[in-house]
């Protein structure tokens, strides 16, 4: 079992930053593989982006590249998430997730079998 545990999340305007946090416990951080997802009110659940075990490959949704960097600290269990430039569009509640390894494609939220709770992104025009 992995337990995951996300902050940082809050009320931001448009044009700020934010950087999320999520904090990881229940097996060796550096063998499982990390990834952010967020939803919005009435739409599906989205990738956002995902790194894998090492922390040598990345991947984004286009809609956040060159804004968003996902980066993680083995040593402190945790990944997290840095969100420069937001706007409106960005407002969802952002989740951390985890698989231990991928099958098929890191961007689908299908593959990660551990979720955290959730954090609010609000993002003001």
């Amino acid at each position: 079992q992995v337990q995951l545990v996300e902050s940082g999340g809050g009320l931001v305007q448009a044009g700020g930053s934010l950087r999320l946090s999520c904090a990881a416990s229940g097996r060796t951080f550096s063998s499982i593989n990390m990834g952010w997802f967020r939803q919005a009110p009435r739409k599906e659940r989205e990738f956002v982006a995902a790194i894998r075990k090492s922390g040598g490959r990345t991947y984004y949704a286009d809609s956040v590249k060159g804004r968003f960097t996902i980066s993680r600290d083995n040593a402190k269990n945790t990944v997290y998430l840095q969100m420069n430039s937001l706007n409106p569009e960005d407002t969802a509640v952002y989740y951390c997730a985890a698989v231990m390894n991928y099958y098929r494609d890191p961007l689908r939220a299908d593959e990660y079998n551990y979720w955290g709770q959730g954090t609010q992104v609000t993002v003001s025009s």
